[in-house]
């Protein structure tokens, strides 16, 4: 199952966009090769594992016949003694005399031994010190090794005869009598440490007598080791036999492991190089071939300096490079299956495998020939792996940023927006943000694979696409909190700063100035793009940066427009109240709206970016002239025929359009404001639609509403049917003659009108 999950995710990554169906054919073709070629290697592969199994099967054979052989000649000799002391007379005295002799031989010469045991101790301590002076070349080192062998031969006899005569007082005084034998032979084990740790220095110093001294100390002690292995192996299997046999119970009685402890040495000797190796490699990922290239520098020295100076049968060349192998694989595997590798190290440690098995290939070594392979074949899922971790590094980056300019728009303390080199309100993050998203891509760059900057780009753009979706809610349920009529309305201008600073943000990302040569952050993230991607994704990330673009334009525009319903909703929640109202005609409602406006416009002019700044005035303008049309539903509204409606209509209007009209002569907004006052002036055309509804007398109203529905085909019946009502003449047939024409009259659709807003 896992094995169908993991083809499952891999095709999917093969297969992104509906024009990778075409590759089905060649990754077919592709496919069916690689199997071919795995075929094959698994056919030779099984050959050579039954080769090899096949002739240890022959080797067992040969070695359980030859165990029977020395059985039954073992069994011979017994049978030829015992038939031997019925032929030779008195052969009980004589082989009671013959033991007593060699029992007086052996105890003379243990007797020899001992006494003799302290002095040869005190000259191997001797040159134990002499080789202390001299510890790089060790002059001593083969004298000391047999001196020391005859030693633990006879402490090893001693012992063992004790041990048969049961006398456990005379075994501990024994024991003591040789405390001193260990010392010295920690001594002699730590000098030959030493020499083994430096094996490959004394190489490269040309100390040739030294390294071919310890080769034959440890091949000395390997056949010792064997000889202890076969003895103890025989006993276990024929000891009745055995124990009549003395000289199978004489020598050596225990394995030393000097072979293995010097297969240890190689490693020790590698083990701090490779810690050495992780400290850098943490810091300068990208230095990792010259990091570890002390590892090939040892290879090369035990290749050329040490071959011919150990033990053929020792292959050492191939066992360096085993021992060497294994724990470079640790080493890298150690390091890919941290959960906290950075990308940078993922793609350093997937590109050493390349570089490593060249490097091992010019040393004389096939990959074949070194096992387990060096990154377990994990190589495509490290790739899988290096993407997904500049993904992940992506997102957390996100979430991380979004989290801090969530917790300041929610809490909305001062000082918590910047402003830029313009003076424009900004949020915090967003150029770090930019900042983030340029690194992850050069580190997505770096991989020299465009599926795993493709994949990476479709994270940044998801990643983006839900920054302007959550900024859009948050400014949404935070907007309505304030529109409440009985809201309170503290932090109101925090908030509405920042609806300017995202806004701002939002121009910020798409704003290239082609004649100052600066770019938006968009446009600049496009140029980082495009030389990482194949020209088929380039196409889809295309779609992606224009969905992209409109969404910072929408996003940008929302806030601007939901920072003027905001100013409708609260500021004029009372003054819109009263237009067309009785109030209306005896108050100047539309000055203090436009000397409203005009306090904002001042406060908010120098940190608005210019191209909002238009879209603020224009919003201002649309928002109002909605608000005044959407008012004749207030409550008392009726327009008599005897009252100056039609004057005060006319006054209001004057009064909105000297206000923006003088916006672009104002001094303190030179160079801000370009808004074209005549598509102000024509939107609020409308509102002369609108009175000419109200004073049309009866037989005219059906009409005045056919030229205003061609004038505005999105006009709607309901909101003209609330101005009929507010006629103090309205009569049914009024609004059913309208209706009536309503359904006669065809207009063709074309683009919004402002009437489309008038529900």
């Amino acid at each position: 199952m896992a094995a169908n999950d993991g083809t499952i995710v891999e095709l999917a990554d093969l297969l992104r966009h509906p024009e990778d169906l075409d590759k089905i054919s060649f990754l077919k073709s592709e496919f069916t090769r690689k199997k071919a070629a795995i075929d094959g290697q698994l056919k030779i592969g099984l050959k050579d594992q039954l080769e090899v199994t096949q002739s240890g099967m022959n080797s067992i054979s040969e070695g359980q016949r030859t165990v029977n052989q020395i059985k039954e000649e073992m069994m011979k000799i017994d049978k030829l003694c015992a038939e031997a002391q019925n032929m030779i007379r008195d052969f009980p005295n004589i082989n009671l005399v013959s033991q007593v002799h060699r029992n007086f031989s052996q105890v003379e010469a243990m007797k020899a031994n001992i006494e003799s045991f302290d002095g040869r101790l005190k000259d191997l301590e001797q040159l134990l010190r002499e080789d202390d002076r001299d510890i790089e070349n060790q002059p001593n080192i083969l004298n000391i090794h047999y001196g020391l062998t005859q030693l633990r031969d006879i402490r090893d006899d001693a012992m063992d005869q004790i041990r048969r005569a049961s006398d456990a007082s005379l075994e501990s005084h024994l024991q003591d009598y040789f405390t001193r034998l260990d010392d010295v032979i920690d001594w002699f084990d730590d000098h030959l440490g030493t020499a083994c740790m430096n094996l490959i220095p004394l190489v490269r110093a040309n100390n040739q007598g030294m390294v071919v001294r310890l080769a034959l100390i440890i091949e000395e002690e390997e056949k010792s080791d064997k000889k202890v292995k076969a003895l103890q192996d025989a006993q276990r299997e024929y000891k009745d036999l055995a124990s009549r046999f003395k000289s199978m119970t004489s020598g050596p009685k225990q394995l030393r492991g000097y072979k293995e402890k010097f297969l240890r040495a190689i490693e020790a000797h590698a083990e701090p190089k490779f810690d050495s190796a992780e400290g850098r490699f943490l810091e300068e990922p990208g230095k990792l071939p010259k990091i570890l290239a002390w590892y090939f520098d040892d290879l090369n020295a035990v290749k050329l300096g040490m071959v011919n100076l150990m033990p053929k049968k020792w292959r050492i060349f191939k066992t360096y490079t085993d021992i060497y192998h294994t724990m470079m694989h640790n080493w890298l595997i150690k390091h890919i299956d941290n959960p906290e590798l950075s990308p940078p190290h993922m793609l350093s440690i997937i590109d050493w495998s390349e570089k490593y098995y060249a490097k091992m290939t010019r040393l004389g070594w096939d990959q074949k020939d070194l096992q387990p392979h060096v990154l377990d074949g994990r190589e495509i899922e490290l790739i899988r792996e290096y993407r997904q971790l500049i993904v992940k590094s992506v997102d957390e980056w996100m979430d991380r940023m979004f989290a801090a300019d969530k917790k300041s728009f929610l809490e909305r303390k001062p000082d918590t927006l910047d402003n830029n080199e313009h003076g424009y309100f900004r949020t915090k993050t967003l150029g770090d943000m930019w900042r983030m998203l340029k690194e992850q891509t050069a580190v997505a760059g770096e991989s020299g694979r465009t599926d795993v900057a493709e994949g990476v780009f479709d994270a940044m753009f998801r990643a983006l696409k839900l920054r302007q979706n959550i900024w859009q809610k948050m400014v949404d349920d935070e907007s309505m909190k304030f529109m409440q009529p009985s809201a309170d309305q503290e932090g109101m201008q925090v908030f509405q700063d920042w609806l300017i600073a995202i806004a701002n943000d939002q121009i910020a990302c798409i704003d290239d100035n082609e004649d100052s040569g600066q770019l938006g952050y968009l446009t600049r993230f496009q140029q980082d793009l495009e030389p990482l991607v194949t020209p088929k994704y380039m196409a889809h990330a295309t779609t992606e940066l224009d969905t992209l673009r409109d969404g910072f334009v929408d996003l940008g525009t929302h806030c601007i427009t939901t920072f003027v319903s905001l100013i409708f909703k609260v500021d004029f929640r009372s003054t819109v109240a009263d237009f067309f109202t009785s109030k209306w005609y005896n108050e100047y409602a539309m000055k203090r709206i436009t000397t409203t406006f005009d306090d904002y416009i001042g406060d908010y002019s120098k940190v608005v970016h210019h191209s909002l700044l238009d879209i603020l005035i224009e919003e201002l303008a649309d928002e109002l002239l909605v608000h005044y049309l959407s008012s004749v539903r207030n409550k008392g509204v009726k327009f008599r025929r005897s009252d100056p409606f039609t004057e005060k209509f006319k006054d209001d209007v004057l009064t909105a359009f000297e206000f923006f009209q003088n916006l672009n002569t104002r001094t303190d907004l030179a160079n801000l404001v370009t808004v074209d006052f005549t598509m102000i002036k024509q939107k609020w055309r409308v509102v002369d639609k609108m009175v000419r509804l109200l004073e049309a007398d009866k037989t005219s109203v059906v009409l005045v509403y056919e030229e205003f529905k061609r004038d505005y085909w999105d006009l709607q019946m309901n909101w003209v049917e609330s101005v009929l009502r507010s006629r103090d003449d309205f009569d049914r047939s009024m609004l059913s003659s309208v209706k009536a024409k309503a359904g006669q009259v065809y207009v063709e659709r074309g683009p919004e009108t402002i009437m489309s807003k008038v529900k």
